[in-house]
């Protein structure tokens, strides 16, 4: 019996090698990053747990070394990757899944199936300038493709194999109080049990000091032989603190949308190679600000990003722009070199 063979890594030919580099080295450790030469999957088990996980992976176009050949050869590609973030995430960590729309078409049951919950899809919208009206509609049989997505997902925590929304109906029915007597707790009509307390769709994670006021009633009200409710191990109390660290940050800069009308990179900001100035070193790089967006968007300063695949590095280095610690890891020793030097050299330029 034969088995299946691996996904194609044939890229497409850059043109600058290691050897062009000033420099080399196989890591590069600052104040704010660890950054690492060598495939992620070697590093994660020595990274912080993550607030942030910033993926720019493989696209299916080959368009670097690694990268497959074909769309339906992603979920093999990132079914490894994808079960070392769960084993890692916190409660609070968001994802976001750069890619092709059916790229990320691809990958979405996978990260369904390893308990990432899908948030929002953002759209870059690049613009015409992108193509510069040099594609052949009637060669390609398509409109011009101007864009990238950018997927949000969550991280779905679980207590004792349940998810948020049933532990909390069942931590409230172990009490033997009415269903009814949650809005009591709360202080509310019907909120809590038409939000808090629902099965369906319409769930609502609750607030910090809803969360405190049904534990304070239940653990006042409940029965006795039940108690404590609302503890993870049994003894001690999940304070409000703690229950708002169960679901992932965000705080929306004013103004922004899922859409992101930004032009593709240019200027002193597009990486050229270090062998022919007149190209591009990076087919996939994205724009510091864009970065940024999504790092400060999902966490606060201090809080950890990781960049699994990360080609220039765009993703730490706004990361530490930022005050967060990124970690991140790049297979290929060309590009892990360049994005070190870009590190070190331009990161002031950004502040």
């Amino acid at each position: 019996m034969f088995s299946k063979p691996s996904p194609s890594t044939v890229s497409r030919a850059r043109n600058f090698s290691l050897s062009d580099m000033k420099s080399n080295t196989s890591a590069f450790h600052s104040e704010h990053a660890d950054l690492f030469c060598g495939n992620s999957l070697d590093f994660y088990k020595n990274w912080d747990s993550p607030t942030v996980i910033v993926s720019d992976g493989g696209y299916g176009i080959l368009g670097f070394d690694g990268d497959t050949a074909s769309y339906s050869e992603l979920g093999e590609w990132y079914e490894p990757h994808i079960k070392e973030w769960s084993r890692y995430a916190l409660p609070s960590t968001t994802l976001w899944f750069w890619n092709t729309e059916v790229g990320w078409a691809t990958v979405h049951p996978l990260l369904e199936r390893y308990g990432w919950k899908y948030v929002n899809c953002n759209v870059w919208n690049k613009g015409m300038s992108h193509v510069a009206g040099n594609v052949n509609t009637e060669k390609i049989r398509r409109f011009p493709v101007v864009t990238e997505l950018c997927v949000q997902y969550s991280f779905t925590p679980k207590i004792n194999g349940m998810t948020l929304q049933e532990w909390l109906i069942s931590e409230w029915k172990r009490t033997g109080l009415a269903m009814n007597e949650a809005n009591v707790a709360c202080g509310v009509k019907a909120a809590a049990t038409r939000k808090y307390l629902t099965k369906d769709h319409l769930w609502y994670f609750p607030p910090a000091d809803m969360f405190e006021k049904l534990s304070d009633y239940a653990n006042s009200h409940g029965k006795e032989e039940g108690k404590p409710y609302f503890t993870l191990d049994g003894k001690n109390l999940v304070k409000a603190d703690e229950w708002a660290k169960m679901r992932y940050k965000f705080h929306c800069p004013l103004g922004y949308t899922n859409v992101w009308d930004r032009a593709a990179l240019s200027g002193k900001e597009r990486i050229k190679s270090p062998k022919d100035n007149s190209h591009s070193a990076h087919l996939n790089q994205k724009p510091l600000d864009l970065m940024k967006l999504i790092i400060e968007t999902s966490s606060d300063k201090g809080d950890v990003v990781w960049e699994p695949f990360g080609g220039l590095f765009s993703a730490s280095l706004a990361a530490s722009l930022l005050g967060r610690k990124s970690f991140g890891a790049e297979i290929d020793e060309a590009y892990f070199s360049l994005g070190v030097s870009r590190f070190r050299e331009l990161s002031l330029l950004y502040v």
